[in-house]
């Protein structure tokens, strides 16, 4: 995988202008995917860290966008904008959308989760990974950014695994909060059960 550099940095305000963010962009992605960085330096007081907190966040328009009650991303960025603007760090918004099989297979694999298949077993009858999301090109940003050490937020080992065999040293794992509903309850006992993710649904 080719070595990133950064190519512009720009602050954005989010959140209706609550939350001053840094947005990064980089050049030497030979994917063209647009993968992007997104800074905030916490809130005063709170204390520098050499091992910032950072969460992997592939994209997901169902649910980043529309709040879809299918998954729990959109929760999920919700929940790191929150934490991270409290006490500083990094969200790496990937452009992997579906867990990296695209748009519109995603939306095929639900009509086979209609009919009674899980998200992993829907993958496979559309002749598609389970998960082909590559976290490498996310400890590359994170070398472009000057980070070798930190905290990830998530819920899925295969994150924090992957980025320490790219040479990004993981101090800690912090499990994000269980977002349920009565729509994504299965697909979150899948992701438990099948993908061993931090999630505890015994009190929901």
């Amino acid at each position: 995988m080719s070595e990133l550099t950064i190519k512009r940095r720009v602050v954005i305000p989010v959140r209706a202008g609550d939350v001053m963010a840094e947005f990064i962009s980089f050049d030497g992605d030979e994917s063209g995917k647009e993968h992007i960085a997104i800074f905030c330096e916490g809130k005063e007081g709170s204390v520098p860290s050499n091992a910032p907190l950072v969460r992997l966040h592939s994209e997901c328009l169902t649910g980043d966008v529309f709040g879809s009650g299918r998954c729990d991303c959109g929760e999920q960025l919700d929940e790191a904008i929150d934490r991270i603007h409290e006490e500083g760090g990094y969200i790496l918004y990937l452009r992997q959308e579906g867990r990296g099989i695209g748009l519109y297979a995603k939306l095929d694999a639900y009509a086979l989760q209609d009919q009674g298949y899980d998200t992993y077993q829907a993958n496979e009858m559309l002749h598609l990974p389970q998960d082909d999301r590559d976290f490498g090109v996310a400890a590359n940003m994170l070398k472009a950014l000057g980070v070798h050490k930190l905290r990830v937020l998530t819920n899925n080992p295969d994150k924090a695994h992957q980025l320490s065999d790219n040479g990004i040293e993981v101090v800690e794992v912090i499990p994000t909060k269980v977002h349920v509903n009565k729509h994504n309850r299965g697909y979150l006992i899948t992701k438990a059960k099948r993908k061993q993710h931090t999630i505890n649904l015994d009190d929901f």
